[in-house]
């Protein structure tokens, strides 16, 4: 079993750059592949990046191909999203995720963080 714990949503302005973080606790954090998903107000949640367990691969939503770039530091247990070039479009609640699966699908992900607000004005 493994817990995840989601920091770095803030209030940025359009164009600014962001990290955010999930730190997990387990030992077997390695053996998960890890995803990020965001939550509008009122929408789905929705597949941002996904990263393979030992980090060799990453696949990523359109929306945030070039601009976002997820990463994993196994010795720290620890995964990113930089996120570059924010959009108001990308305001929603991030959340970070474990599964066995290198998936887009949220059902493919057994354990959640509680989010992270990440707010881009205009």
């Amino acid at each position: 079993q493994v817990q995840l714990v989601e920091s770095g949503g803030e209030l940025v302005q359009a164009g600014g750059s962001l990290t955010l973080s999930c730190a997990a606790s387990g030992r077997t954090f390695g053996t998960y592949n890890m995803g990020w998903f965001r939550q509008a107000p009122g929408k789905e949640r929705d597949f941002v990046a996904v990263i393979s367990k030992g980090g060799s691969s990453t696949s990523y939503a359109d929306s945030a191909k070039g601009r976002f770039t997820i990463s994993r530091d196994n010795a720290k247990n620890m995964v990113y999203l930089q996120m570059n070039s924010l959009k108001p479009e990308d305001t929603a609640v991030y959340y970070c995720a474990a599964g066995p699966s290198y998936s887009s699908k949220v059902v493919s992900y057994n354990y959640w963080g509680q989010g992270t607000q990440v707010t881009v004005s205009s």
